[in-house]
C-alpha cells in the first residue's frame, strides 16, 4: 500500500527519483499513466493488469468506454526503475501534468500520482475545506 506525500526533483533529463519507502513494493517497472485532476498515475505491473482486465471488459458499444480506454492507453509508458530508484517521465507526460522542477508524489493506496507543486498545493485546499462534506457523502453511500 503506498501512502504518504513527499516532494521530489525531476531532474534535466526528465528522470524522477520514486520515495524510498515505494520502491520495494513498485518491483522493477511500473506503468505511468495520465491521471485524472492533472497529475500522473503510476501503477506497479500488478495492478496495472488488474485495471487493463477491468477496462477490457468494458463494452466498446458505449463511447464512454472507448474513450476513457483510449485515454487510459494510448498515454501509458512502461518505466524502468533504475538502481538508484529513478523513473524517466516521457516529454508528453510531463507537459500534460505540467510537471516543473518540484513534483509532489503521493501515494493512493493502490497507486501513486505526480503533481506540479503548486496544482497540488491549490488542489488540497480545496479538498480540505470539503472533507466533512465528502466524508458525510461517502458515509451515506456506506463507504466510511
Amino acid at each position: 500500500m503506498f501512502i504518504g506525500e513527499y516532494t521530489h526533483t525531476i531532474d534535466d533529463k526528465n528522470r524522477l527519483s520514486l520515495p524510498a519507502k515505494f520502491r520495494s513494493e513498485m518491483g522493477k517497472k511500473v506503468v505511468v499513466t495520465p491521471g485524472l485532476d492533472a497529475c500522473l498515475f503510476v501503477f506497479t505491473q500488478k495492478e496495472w493488469s488488474k485495471i487493463e482486465e477491468k477496462l477490457n471488459q468494458s463494452s466498446l458499444l458505449q463511447a464512454d468506454n472507448r474513450s476513457f480506454n483510449r485515454f487510459m492507453f494510448a498515454g501509458a509508458v512502461e518505466a524502468e526503475i533504475d538502481s538508484i530508484g529513478r523513473i524517466l517521465i516521457p516529454d508528453f507526460l510531463r507537459d500534460r501534468a505540467n510537471l516543473k522542477s518540484k513534483v509532489v508524489v503521493i501515494g493512493v493506496s493502490s497507486r501513486v500520482e505526480l503533481w506540479n507543486e503548486k496544482t497540488w498545493t491549490d488542489y488540497k485546499k480545496v479538498v480540505e475545506k470539503q472533507a466533512d462534506t465528502l466524508a458525510e457523502k461517502l458515509g451515506q453511500v456506506g463507504v466510511l
